[in-house]
């Protein structure tokens, strides 16, 4: 094996050891579990509500209404999930500083 396809074999290497995220489950951010999970509670059961109502009733400004009200559900219902990421390369690259 020569030195060009070693290199070229490494870079490949290299680069896939980035890509890949890794989720590390101590990188996430403790939370208050029972306070997030009576909020996602809430959102499902005024989301259940909104699917079986009948909107054929409703005014134009009341459907808007509705959506406005589903998109500030679905912004709170993203901020419960408070996990950090991070790929294998980021967590090598906090090894190598922390060697250093």
């Amino acid at each position: 094996m020569n030195i060009k396809n070693f290199l070229k074999i490494l870079t490949v290497v290299a680069f896939s050891v980035f890509i890949v995220p890794s989720y590390s489950k101590a990188a996430t951010i403790p939370s208050d579990s029972t306070t997030d999970s009576k909020i996602a509670l809430q959102i499902i059961q005024r989301v259940t509500q909104i699917q079986n109502m009948d909107k054929t009733t409703l005014t134009p400004s009341e459907k808007s209404d509705l959506k406005k009200e589903l998109r500030q559900m679905k912004q709170q219902a993203d901020g419960l999930d408070k996990r950090v990421y991070l790929s294998i390369g980021a967590i090598i690259i906090i090894i190598l500083l922390l060697i250093l």
